[in-house]
Protein backbone atom coordinates (compact mmCIF):
# COMPACT_ATOMS: atom_id res chain seq x y z
CA UNK A 1 0.00 0.00 0.00
CA UNK A 2 2.87 2.39 0.80
CA UNK A 3 5.52 1.06 -1.56
CA UNK A 4 5.06 4.05 -3.91
CA UNK A 5 6.57 6.26 -1.18
CA UNK A 6 9.98 4.73 -2.00
CA UNK A 7 9.94 6.10 -5.53
CA UNK A 8 12.56 8.83 -6.25
CA UNK A 9 10.14 11.75 -6.53
CA UNK A 10 8.45 10.81 -3.29
CA UNK A 11 11.82 10.45 -1.57
CA UNK A 12 12.66 13.98 -2.72
CA UNK A 13 9.33 15.12 -1.27
CA UNK A 14 10.16 13.51 2.10
CA UNK A 15 13.59 15.17 2.14
CA UNK A 16 12.07 18.56 1.31
CA UNK A 17 9.48 18.29 4.09
CA UNK A 18 12.01 17.09 6.66
CA UNK A 19 14.36 19.93 5.67
CA UNK A 20 11.53 22.45 5.94
CA UNK A 21 10.62 21.23 9.42
CA UNK A 22 14.24 21.44 10.57
CA UNK A 23 14.50 24.95 9.11
CA UNK A 24 11.31 26.15 10.82
CA UNK A 25 12.41 24.73 14.17
CA UNK A 26 15.79 26.44 13.83
CA UNK A 27 14.07 29.71 12.92
CA UNK A 28 11.95 29.38 16.05
CA UNK A 29 15.01 28.91 18.26
CA UNK A 30 16.74 31.77 16.44
CA UNK A 31 13.85 34.06 17.33
CA UNK A 32 14.10 32.92 20.96
CA UNK A 33 17.79 33.79 20.82
CA UNK A 34 16.92 37.23 19.48
CA UNK A 35 14.46 37.60 22.35
CA UNK A 36 17.21 36.79 24.88
CA UNK A 37 19.49 39.34 23.21
CA UNK A 38 16.73 41.95 23.39
CA UNK A 39 16.20 41.24 27.09
CA UNK A 40 19.93 41.51 27.78
CA UNK A 41 20.10 44.78 25.83
CA UNK A 42 17.12 46.18 27.75
CA UNK A 43 18.70 45.21 31.05
CA UNK A 44 21.99 46.83 29.98
CA UNK A 45 20.21 50.07 29.04
CA UNK A 46 18.20 50.17 32.27
CA UNK A 47 21.35 49.65 34.34
CA UNK A 48 23.21 52.35 32.39
CA UNK A 49 20.37 54.83 32.81
CA UNK A 50 20.48 54.35 36.58
CA UNK A 51 23.98 55.83 36.70
CA UNK A 52 24.08 59.58 37.38
CA UNK A 53 25.44 61.92 34.72
CA UNK A 54 29.14 62.66 35.14
CA UNK A 55 31.78 64.63 33.22
CA UNK A 56 32.83 62.73 30.13
CA UNK A 57 36.51 62.94 31.04
CA UNK A 58 35.84 61.13 34.33
CA UNK A 59 33.97 58.27 32.71
CA UNK A 60 36.36 57.97 29.74
CA UNK A 61 39.71 59.36 30.88
CA UNK A 62 41.50 58.37 27.64
CA UNK A 63 39.65 61.12 25.80
CA UNK A 64 40.08 61.06 22.03
CA UNK A 65 42.11 57.83 22.39
CA UNK A 66 39.17 55.97 23.93
CA UNK A 67 38.80 52.53 22.35
CA UNK A 68 35.63 51.29 20.68
CA UNK A 69 35.34 48.62 23.38
CA UNK A 70 35.31 51.26 26.11
CA UNK A 71 32.68 53.24 24.19
CA UNK A 72 30.49 50.13 23.89
CA UNK A 73 30.77 49.51 27.64
CA UNK A 74 29.80 53.13 28.34
CA UNK A 75 26.92 53.18 25.83
CA UNK A 76 23.66 54.64 27.18
CA UNK A 77 25.49 56.27 30.08
CA UNK A 78 24.78 59.97 30.56
CA UNK A 79 27.77 62.32 30.54
CA UNK A 80 28.27 66.06 30.75
CA UNK A 81 30.19 68.09 28.17
CA UNK A 82 30.91 71.82 28.44
CA UNK A 83 32.07 73.98 25.57
CA UNK A 84 30.87 76.03 22.63
CA UNK A 85 28.98 74.79 19.58
CA UNK A 86 30.65 74.99 16.15
CA UNK A 87 27.62 75.71 13.95
CA UNK A 88 29.88 76.19 10.92
CA UNK A 89 30.74 72.47 11.14
CA UNK A 90 27.16 71.27 11.57
CA UNK A 91 25.80 68.49 9.34
CA UNK A 92 22.38 66.85 8.86
CA UNK A 93 21.63 63.12 8.85
CA UNK A 94 18.61 62.29 6.61
CA UNK A 95 16.04 59.47 6.80
CA UNK A 96 15.31 59.87 10.51
CA UNK A 97 11.79 59.66 11.89
CA UNK A 98 9.88 61.16 14.79
CA UNK A 99 6.22 60.37 15.50
CA UNK A 100 5.86 59.00 11.99
CA UNK A 101 7.35 62.07 10.32
CA UNK A 102 10.51 61.95 8.21
CA UNK A 103 13.36 64.38 8.64
CA UNK A 104 16.97 64.96 9.69
CA UNK A 105 19.12 64.61 12.76
CA UNK A 106 21.07 67.78 13.54
CA UNK A 107 24.69 66.95 14.31
CA UNK A 108 26.77 69.75 15.83
CA UNK A 109 30.23 69.40 17.40
CA UNK A 110 30.91 71.13 20.69
CA UNK A 111 34.50 72.20 21.41
CA UNK A 112 35.74 71.81 24.99
CA UNK A 113 38.31 73.89 26.84
CA UNK A 114 41.08 71.40 26.01
CA UNK A 115 40.49 71.90 22.27
CA UNK A 116 38.90 68.49 21.64
CA UNK A 117 35.38 68.21 20.25
CA UNK A 118 32.43 65.95 21.04
CA UNK A 119 29.75 65.37 18.41
CA UNK A 120 26.26 66.17 19.70
CA UNK A 121 23.09 64.82 18.12
CA UNK A 122 20.87 67.77 18.97
CA UNK A 123 17.70 66.04 17.73
CA UNK A 124 15.20 65.82 14.89
CA UNK A 125 13.93 68.42 12.42
CA UNK A 126 11.42 67.88 9.56
CA UNK A 127 12.26 67.71 5.86
CA UNK A 128 10.78 71.18 5.38
CA UNK A 129 14.34 72.29 6.07
CA UNK A 130 17.07 71.42 3.58
CA UNK A 131 20.67 70.34 3.91
CA UNK A 132 21.71 73.60 2.20
CA UNK A 133 20.23 75.82 4.92
CA UNK A 134 19.45 78.31 6.23
CA UNK A 135 19.50 76.77 9.69
CA UNK A 136 18.80 79.82 11.81
CA UNK A 137 15.46 78.48 13.10
CA UNK A 138 17.14 75.72 15.08
CA UNK A 139 20.48 77.38 15.86
CA UNK A 140 22.01 76.23 19.18
CA UNK A 141 22.72 78.54 22.11
CA UNK A 142 25.82 80.69 21.72
CA UNK A 143 28.70 80.98 24.16
CA UNK A 144 29.56 78.33 26.72
CA UNK A 145 26.99 75.56 26.88
CA UNK A 146 26.72 72.60 29.26
CA UNK A 147 25.25 69.52 27.59
CA UNK A 148 24.04 66.30 29.20
CA UNK A 149 23.77 63.49 26.68
CA UNK A 150 23.63 59.71 26.22
CA UNK A 151 26.75 58.05 24.83
CA UNK A 152 26.38 56.29 21.49
CA UNK A 153 29.07 54.64 19.35
CA UNK A 154 29.98 55.88 15.88
CA UNK A 155 27.72 54.58 13.13
CA UNK A 156 29.73 52.63 10.57
CA UNK A 157 28.52 51.29 7.23
CA UNK A 158 28.82 47.49 7.16
CA UNK A 159 31.18 46.18 4.49
CA UNK A 160 30.14 42.53 4.74
CA UNK A 161 28.72 42.46 1.23
CA UNK A 162 25.19 43.25 2.42
CA UNK A 163 23.90 46.63 1.29
CA UNK A 164 23.32 48.64 4.45
CA UNK A 165 22.60 52.08 3.08
CA UNK A 166 24.27 54.73 0.96
CA UNK A 167 27.98 55.42 1.22
CA UNK A 168 29.20 58.93 1.89
CA UNK A 169 31.80 60.47 -0.42
CA UNK A 170 35.30 60.00 0.93
CA UNK A 171 36.42 63.51 -0.04
CA UNK A 172 35.07 67.02 0.29
CA UNK A 173 33.11 68.88 2.97
CA UNK A 174 29.68 67.36 3.47
CA UNK A 175 26.62 69.21 4.66
CA UNK A 176 24.60 66.00 4.81
CA UNK A 177 25.79 62.51 5.75
CA UNK A 178 24.13 59.09 5.61
CA UNK A 179 25.02 58.28 9.23
CA UNK A 180 26.83 59.65 12.27
CA UNK A 181 30.23 58.42 11.14
CA UNK A 182 32.77 60.02 13.49
CA UNK A 183 35.76 59.05 11.37
CA UNK A 184 34.24 60.70 8.29
CA UNK A 185 33.29 63.79 10.29
CA UNK A 186 36.88 64.02 11.50
CA UNK A 187 38.01 64.58 7.91
CA UNK A 188 36.22 67.95 7.79
CA UNK A 189 36.42 69.11 11.40
CA UNK A 190 39.63 70.77 12.53
CA UNK A 191 39.47 69.69 16.18
CA UNK A 192 40.23 66.17 17.40
CA UNK A 193 36.98 64.25 17.86
CA UNK A 194 36.06 61.86 20.62
CA UNK A 195 35.20 58.45 19.04
CA UNK A 196 31.50 58.68 19.96
CA UNK A 197 28.54 60.99 19.85
CA UNK A 198 25.92 62.06 22.39
CA UNK A 199 22.15 62.08 22.04
CA UNK A 200 21.31 65.36 23.71
CA UNK A 201 19.09 65.07 26.78
CA UNK A 202 19.44 68.48 28.45
CA UNK A 203 21.51 71.62 27.97
CA UNK A 204 22.09 74.90 29.74
CA UNK A 205 21.19 77.45 28.46
CA UNK A 206 18.18 75.72 26.95
CA UNK A 207 17.32 75.58 23.27
CA UNK A 208 15.00 78.36 22.10
CA UNK A 209 12.01 77.26 20.03
CA UNK A 210 10.53 73.83 19.39
CA UNK A 211 13.32 72.43 17.22
CA UNK A 212 15.34 70.28 17.19
CA UNK A 213 13.30 67.64 19.04
CA UNK A 214 15.65 65.57 21.26
CA UNK A 215 15.96 61.92 20.29
CA UNK A 216 13.71 59.87 22.62
CA UNK A 217 15.19 57.30 24.95
CA UNK A 218 15.53 53.77 23.54
CA UNK A 219 12.40 51.65 23.37
CA UNK A 220 12.63 48.81 25.88
CA UNK A 221 9.98 46.48 24.50
CA UNK A 222 10.80 42.84 23.85
CA UNK A 223 9.65 43.14 20.24
CA UNK A 224 7.77 40.49 18.25
CA UNK A 225 10.38 37.73 18.67
CA UNK A 226 8.33 35.53 21.01
CA UNK A 227 5.33 35.66 18.67
CA UNK A 228 7.50 34.85 15.65
CA UNK A 229 9.06 31.91 17.48
CA UNK A 230 5.62 30.57 18.33
CA UNK A 231 4.54 30.85 14.70
CA UNK A 232 7.55 28.88 13.45
CA UNK A 233 6.98 26.13 16.03
CA UNK A 234 3.29 25.95 15.09
CA UNK A 235 4.14 25.72 11.39
CA UNK A 236 6.62 22.90 12.02
CA UNK A 237 4.12 21.02 14.22
CA UNK A 238 1.35 21.31 11.62
CA UNK A 239 3.72 20.06 8.93
CA UNK A 240 4.66 17.03 11.04
CA UNK A 241 0.96 16.22 11.54
CA UNK A 242 -0.42 17.07 8.10
CA UNK A 243 2.22 15.47 5.89
CA UNK A 244 1.71 11.88 7.14
CA UNK A 245 -2.06 12.36 6.84
CA UNK A 246 -1.57 13.52 3.26
CA UNK A 247 0.55 10.46 2.49
CA UNK A 248 -2.10 8.21 3.99
CA UNK A 249 -4.80 9.85 1.89
CA UNK A 250 -2.75 9.43 -1.29
CA UNK A 251 -2.05 5.78 -0.45
CA UNK A 252 -5.76 5.03 0.09
CA UNK A 253 -6.72 6.77 -3.13
CA UNK A 254 -4.14 4.79 -5.07
CA UNK A 255 -5.38 1.57 -3.42
CA UNK A 256 -8.97 2.33 -4.44
CA UNK A 257 -7.85 3.01 -7.99
CA UNK A 258 -5.97 -0.30 -8.06
CA UNK A 259 -9.01 -2.17 -6.69
CA UNK A 260 -11.31 -0.51 -9.25
CA UNK A 261 -8.93 -1.58 -12.01
CA UNK A 262 -8.93 -5.16 -10.76
CA UNK A 263 -12.74 -5.27 -10.67
CA UNK A 264 -12.98 -3.99 -14.24
CA UNK A 265 -10.51 -6.62 -15.43
CA UNK A 266 -12.54 -9.37 -13.75
CA UNK A 267 -15.73 -8.16 -15.43
CA UNK A 268 -14.04 -8.14 -18.84
CA UNK A 269 -12.80 -11.71 -18.33
CA UNK A 270 -16.35 -12.94 -17.56
CA UNK A 271 -17.84 -11.35 -20.65
CA UNK A 272 -15.08 -12.85 -22.81
CA UNK A 273 -15.74 -16.30 -21.39
CA UNK A 274 -19.43 -16.08 -22.33
CA UNK A 275 -18.58 -15.01 -25.90
CA UNK A 276 -16.06 -17.80 -26.25
CA UNK A 277 -18.60 -20.32 -24.94
CA UNK A 278 -21.23 -19.15 -27.44
CA UNK A 279 -18.78 -19.36 -30.30
CA UNK A 280 -17.81 -22.92 -29.34
CA UNK A 281 -21.44 -23.99 -29.19
CA UNK A 282 -22.13 -22.53 -32.65
CA UNK A 283 -19.16 -24.38 -34.06
CA UNK A 284 -20.43 -27.62 -32.58
CA UNK A 285 -23.85 -27.18 -34.11
CA UNK A 286 -22.41 -26.53 -37.51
Amino acid sequence: MYRFLLRPLWILSHIFVIGSVILMINLGFWQLGRLDERKESNAFIVEAEKSPAMPIAELLPDGVDTTSGAVDEASYRSVIVTGSYRVDQQVLIPNRTYNGGAGFWVITPIVQADGTAVVINRGWIPYSFTADGPWDEFAPPTGIVSVSGMIRPSQVREESGIVSGPKDPTEGTLRSMARVDIERLGQQIGEELWPLYLNLQQQEPEQTGQLPVPVPRPELSEGPHLGYAGQWFIFSTLTIIVYPLLLRRVARRRQREDNDGTDETSADDGFGAVVDSGTSDASALS
